[in-house]
């Protein structure tokens, strides 16, 4: 037994152990080639396929030794199973050409079969040298041996012609069939005895010479293809054409030419190939395909570097951009890491505005401008909370100590991996003063105008009250309690009108607190009627019951007042002046109306427009101060104008209590 892989070898000696002969196994054609020169053997069961020399290349030696050159050799493969290879193998004196997986019964007969014929043929080599003297008698037991062994050799090679899968056909010289093997039965349909005598045409109607073409099978053509494996389209009895490959061999008996021809079915090789062959293509078209879309990939890549390189000028450029305008900008500009809360950079106003140097600010962790904010905003002073802030009214203090107002908005920014904090700070406290100085003016302008009417209001409880005590002196009687406290009233009204008058005078600091905006007008009414009688107009409250604000009393006196004279001013005489209040969608609503002319279309762009005024004798800043009020108190003022009159309309957001409840809240907190 000659196997290069040991399970074979093992598998063979489970599958052949006898008592009647022994197993030798060896692994390669050289080692079996030393086996023979030791021993003598009945049969060599030899693989095909093996490193170094092959199962033919082996058998092929041990033939051409005399010794051994009549040793029945058995090829068994799973692999060299083509017609060439049998037939090759058969050409080199084998006398079975076994496939695996083979029939491990039918093995083990053969096997015993060569066994018996090589005990006898010792037997018979004994009984000739025990016998030389019975010649004659040797000659016929040899006969009857030679006899019985040639039958024995044609029923075993019956036998593997009937276990073969290839069928074999012989036909003679002009193309008849002389014989079949049983394998035609399920390769063509037919049964042997169909097709003993027929033409072989019959069965194989093409074949491809030399790969070409199919052409119609030519005896001649055929005899002359002599141990070549060719291509042909046999014929099925009853399912038509199918590929096989077909092999001819010649023999020759008494001067008679009898051809063999192998043919095997390839019609699961060739669905396979064409199986290969269509995914193959589809492999390719995946591979163009593929490569199409490496090939966009690599554009858009190329594109994306392009738009990469783009982006990184633009960012350069945008860095210089930055840098000049983070350079000349007019407002104070700070960079601070988040992290630490250290000074990365100021630029020059900042220093300049500051009275600090560079190297007093940079890496300063603390800091330094001391900023305090306006009640509305809370989170100024953190630099801890990441919300942007946009003009947030802010106080901050220079080196000398000096405080100076401000606009502060902020912004979170990344510089080289670091979240930074950008703050830019307007510089408005020229601004802040020159508004401070157009309130005083108005207010000024606003006592003025307001003094003859006050003078007015004054003049007729001090007539009434002289004349009651002119009345006294000459019968001091006569001055009863009822009289005493129609003095005192007349007094009391005039020293209330007397101290609205000097409050609107004052330079009182701006504070805010939470109260009721009926109680400033009802106090501000004898002032406003004052004016209204002196001019022979009347004024009318409808006051409705609204929640507390937190507010500036002076303040939202100075704009009552303005917007009540500017609403008298433009009324003639008998004309009625309306103030209101009242809740509308969640907002407190103060509303002055008139019954004046209304305001022209072309002016109404201009209303709050500081110094811009149509009287003869007005400064143009009360409705200008009027809407700076209303924007220190979250407020918003509308109008509506027609030629029955002209409407105010201030509302006053509930969103700003709750802020500065959150603020006092806090700031209680913190103390």
């Amino acid at each position: 037994m000659v196997d290069d892989y040991p399970k074979n070898l093992l598998a063979l000696e489970a599958v052949l152990n006898s008592s009647e002969y022994n197993l030798v196994s060896a692994r390669s054609g050289e080692e079996a080639l030393k086996c023979v020169l030791k021993q003598d053997f009945a049969v060599i069961l030899l693989d095909v396929q093996m490193p170094g020399l092959d199962g033919f290349e082996t058998a092929k030696l041990i033939k051409e030794r005399e010794k051994s050159k009549y040793i029945s050799i058995i090829f068994i493969t799973a692999i060299s199973q083509t017609t060439e290879h049998v037939l090759r193998g058969y050409s080199l004196g084998a006398v079975d050409y076994i496939f695996k997986p083979f029939h491990p019964e039918t093995l083990k007969m053969k096997v015993q079969e060569f066994v018996k014929i090589y005990q006898n043929h010792d037997r018979m080599k004994l009984q000739s040298d025990l016998r030389r003297q019975s010649e004659l008698q040797v000659v016929n037991e040899q006969l009857e041996r030679t006899t019985f062994d040639l039958r024995k050799n044609e029923a075993l090679a019956r036998v593997i012609g009937e276990t073969l899968l290839d069928t074999i056909i012989t036909f003679d010289v002009h193309g008849y069939i002389l014989s079949v093997n049983p394998a035609v039965k399920d390769m063509f349909g037919y049964s042997m005895e169909e097709l003993l005598g027929q033409y072989v045409i019959n069965l194989l109607p093409e074949v491809k010479y030399n790969n070409e073409e199919s052409t119609p099978l030519q005896m001649k053509a055929l005899r002359d293809s002599e141990g070549k494996l060719l291509e042909a389209i046999a014929f099925h009895k009853n399912e038509g054409a199918f590929p096989v490959d077909i092999q001819i061999g010649e023999a020759t008996i008494d001067d008679e030419h009898i051809y063999v021809l192998s043919i095997r079915d390839i019609t699961t090789r060739k669905k396979a190939d064409s199986e290969k062959k269509q995914q193959y293509t589809i492999l390719e078209k995946l591979v163009e395909k593929r490569t199409q879309k490496l090939m966009i990939a690599n554009e858009q890549l190329r594109k994306e570097i392009e738009e990469r390189k783009k982006i990184e000028e633009d960012l350069r450029l945008s860095q210089e951009h930055f840098y000049k305008i983070f350079e000349s900008s007019p407002c104070l500009i700070e960079i601070r890491s988040l992290t630490d809360g250290r000074y990365i950079n100021v630029n020059p106003i900042w220093l300049n505005n500051t009275g600090y140097n560079y190297k007093e600010v940079m890496h300063q962790n603390s800091p330094i401008l001391h900023l305090t904010a306006d009640s509305i905003n809370e989170e100024i002073h953190s630099l801890e909370t990441q919300k942007s802030i946009k003009n947030a009214k802010i106080q901050y203090q220079t080196k000398s100590g000096e405080v100076r107002e401000g606009l502060l908005s902020t912004e979170i920014i990344e510089i080289q991996g670091e979240t930074c904090i950008l703050r830019v700070i307007t510089d408005i406290t020229e601004s802040v003063r020159l508004e401070n100085e157009m309130a005083r003016l108005d207010r000024l302008n606003l006592i003025g105008v307001m003094a003859a009417g006050i003078a007015h209001e004054i003049r007729n409880p001090m007539t009434t009250v002289r004349g009651f005590l002119e009345l006294s002196k000459d019968d001091p009687e006569h001055l009863s309690i009822k009289y005493i406290d129609l003095m005192l009233a007349e007094l009391n009204r005039a020293n209330s009108i007397i101290t609205e008058y000097l409050n609107l005078a004052k330079n009182k600091v701006s504070y805010k607190t939470p109260q009721l905006l009926n109680p400033i007008i009802e106090a501000l009414y004898p002032l406003i009627q004052a004016e209204a009688l002196r001019t022979g107009k009347t004024i009318l409250l409808q006051l409705n019951e609204c929640p507390e604000l937190f507010l500036d009393e002076k303040e939202i006196s100075q704009l009552i007042l303005n917007l009540s004279l500017n609403g008298l001013d433009a009324m003639e005489s008998g004309g009625i002046l309306i103030i209101k209040t009242y809740m509308e969608d969640q907002e407190v609503v103060l509303e002055v109306h008139d019954e004046g002319c209304g305001i022209k279309t072309e002016l109404l762009q201009e209303i709050g427009t500081p110094f811009f005024t149509t009287k003869d004798t007005g400064t143009g800043l009360g409705l200008a101060i009027c809407y700076s009020i209303a924007n220190r108190h979250n407020a918003v003022i509308d109008l509506k104008t027609s030629e029955q009159g002209t409407a105010f309309f201030i509302r006053f957001n509930q969103q700003e209590k709750i802020s500065l409840i959150n603020q006092q809240t806090g700031n209680s907190r913190s103390k």
